[in-house]
C-alpha cells in the first residue's frame, strides 16, 4: 500500500489527562479534547490501534485490539495512583497486519541508524514514516470490517533510528537519549484518531533507559502460575521473566543479544539485496556452524554483562556487520549464517543460565517476533534450554507477529487510564510514570469521538 503524500499537519495538544487539557485553554478546541478523553475513560470496552515498526525495519505492524478494563484496574484509574497493582484487562485481538516499506525506504531507515545523515533528511523521514504509519492504522481497521471513526485512539510507538540507554561516560555533555521516528500529527490528521506516541521519552527523563517497555503487556498476557520467559526474537532478542504468580515488582526484563538483526545483514549482502531474511532457515540449514567464530561472537561485552542492558543498531547494526564481514569474510554465506544464527540462539540460551535461573524456577519460554518462523534458530533455541519447554505465543492465542503492536496498544490503555506503563525495575527509572503524548485529529473529528459512547 502506498500512503497518501498530501496533505496538512493536524493541530496537535499533548497531555496524559483530561485535567491538563482544561488547564491549557478555554477554547472549543480543548474543551472538545477534554470531552473525547473523558468518553475514551468511561468506556469499560475501548478499541484501540497498536502500530510499530522494529529493529528490523521491514514494515509497520498494526493490531486493532479491544482491551476491557477489570473492575480492579477501573478503580485504580479512579484513584489516579500511577504506581497501583490493578488486575490486568482482557484482551482481544480483532485484526493485524503489516504494511512493509519499500526497498528504498528500508534502506533509508537502516542508513539513518548508523550512518551520518543531515537534519533535513532526518525530518523528511519522520514525516514520510508518519504516512505509512497512518496507511497501517488503516489497513487495520479495514482487516477488521470496521470504520475508522469506532477506533478510539492510536498508540504508536514508532520507528527507532537511535536508543543510547547509557551515555558516553567520556563525554560530558552526553545524555541517555532515545529517538523514534513517524510524526504523529500525520497519524492523526490522515486517521482522524487521536494518538499516543513517543512511549520511552519519559522513562529517559526519570533516569531510565526507556527499554524494555514490552513487559508491562507480557505480564497482562503470559503471567500464570507457573514460572515463565516471555522472549521476542526480532531484530533483537529480549526477554521478561514473569515468576508463578508475578506481579509488576517481581518482573525483570533485558536484552540478550542479536536475533535476526546480523541474519538479515548477511542474507541482504550476499543476495545485494534481492532477499532480506533467511526464509524458514533454509540458508542456515544448508550451512555449517565455525565453532571458532561463534565462540567470539559469544564473547561479545553486550552478550555477556549483566543486566540491566538494551541493544540496537548501535551494538549489532551495519558497523557490527561490517567488521564480522572484514573478519570472517573467507566462510561460505551460508556457514555465516549458519553461525549468526547459532550466535542467536545461544546468546539467549548464555543469558537465561546466567542471569535467570539461579533466581527462578522457569517451566516455558514463550517466543514470539520474526524469528519464530526460522526452524534451525528454534531447533537450537529448544535444545539449549531443555528441560524449559519452548512454546510460540500463538498457542496463547496471540500471533507471533501481532504480539509488540497489541503490546503498544496496551501501554496506550494504561496511559488512557492514568497508571504507569514502565516498570522502574526493568528499566532502571526512578519512579514509574505515565508514558507517552498526546496529538490530537481535527476538532471536528474529536467531537465525532466524543459523541461516540459506547
Amino acid at each position: 500500500m502506498s500512503p497518501t503524500r498530501r496533505g496538512g499537519s493536524a493541530p496537535g495538544n499533548r497531555g496524559p489527562a483530561a485535567a491538563s487539557l482544561a488547564a491549557a485553554g478555554s477554547g472549543a478546541p480543548f474543551a472538545t479534547g477534554a470531552r473525547a478523553l473523558e468518553t475514551i475513560r468511561a468506556k469499560r470496552t475501548k478499541h484501540i490501534i497498536g502500530l510499530i515498526s522494529g529493529t528490523s525495519a521491514d514494515g509497520v505492524a498494526a493490531a486493532l485490539v479491544e482491551v476491557t478494563d477489570g473492575a480492579a484496574g477501573r478503580a485504580a484509574a479512579t484513584r489516579s495512583r500511577r504506581d497501583a497493582e490493578p488486575g490486568p484487562p482482557r484482551v482481544r485481538l480483532v485484526a493485524y497486519t503489516t504494511v512493509p516499506y519499500p526497498a528504498e525506504v528500508r534502506q533509508r531507515v537502516l542508513d539513518v541508524c548508523t550512518q551520518p545523515v543531515t537534519t533535513q533528511r532526518l525530518a523528511s523521514l519522520h514525516y514520510l514514516l508518519g504516512e505509512y504509519f497512518a496507511a497501517a492504522a488503516a489497513a487495520a481497521a479495514r482487516r477488521a470490517g470496521r470504520r475508522m471513526n469506532s477506533v478510539d485512539f492510536i498508540a504508536s510507538h514508532g520507528q527507532t533510528v537511535a536508543h543510547v540507554g547509557v551515555p558516553d561516560a567520556a563525554d560530558p555533555w552526553g545524555r541517555a537519549a532515545t529517538l523514534q521516528l513517524a510524526e504523529a500529527a500525520v497519524i492523526a490528521e490522515r486517521t482522524g484518531r487521536p494518538v499516543i506516541a513517543d512511549f520511552r521519552a519519559a522513562d529517559i527523563a526519570a533516569g531510565g533507559q526507556a527499554a524494555p517497555l514490552v513487559p508491562y503487556a507480557d505480564l497482562a498476557l503470559l503471567a500464570g502460575p507457573a514460572g515463565r520467559i516471555a522472549l521476542n526474537l526480532g531484530g533483537i532478542s529480549n526477554l521478561t521473566v514473569l515468576p508463578a504468580g508475578a506481579r509488576r515488582a517481581d518482573v525483570t526484563a533485558f536484552d540478550c543479544g542479536p536475533a535476526n538483526m546480523v541474519i538479515d545483514g548477511l542474507v541482504r549482502h550476499f543476495t545485494r539485496g534481492a532477499e532480506t531474511f533467511d526464509r524458514g532457515g533454509n540458508r542456515a540449514a544448508r550451512g555449517r556452524v565455525h565453532d571458532a567464530l561463534l565462540r567470539e561472537l559469544l564473547d561479545d561485552p553486550f552478550v555477556t554483562a549483566p543486566p540491566p542492558k538494551t541493544a540496537g543498531h548501535e551494538q549489532f547494526g551495519q558497523p557490527f556487520l561490517r567488521a564480522l564481514l572484514a573478519r570472517w569474510r573467507r566462510l561460505g554465506a551460508d556457514d555465516l549464517i549458519a553461525t549468526a544464527t547459532a550466535f542467536a540462539a545461544d546468546a539467549v540460551s548464555l543469558n537465561i543460565r546466567r542471569y535467570v535461573l539461579p533466581r527462578h524456577a522457569i517451566v516455558d519460554l514463550v517466543a514470539a517476533g520474526g524469528g519464530v518462523h526460522n526452524r534451525v534458530l528454534m531447533r537450537r533455541l529448544a535444545r539449549d534450554i531443555a528441560p524449559i519447554r519452548l512454546r510460540r505465543i500463538d498457542e496463547f492465542g496471540v500471533p507471533s507477529s501481532a504480539k509488540e503492536a497489541i503490546a503498544f496498544a496496551l501501554l496506550g490503555h494504561a496511559t488512557v487510564m492514568g497508571m504507569a506503563g514502565n516498570l522502574p525495575r526493568v528499566t532502571g527509572a526512578r519512579h514509574a510514570s505515565l508514558l507517552g503524548k498526546w496529538t490530537w485529529p481535527p476538532p471536528g473529528a474529536l467531537r465525532g469521538a466524543a459523541r461516540n459512547r459506547v
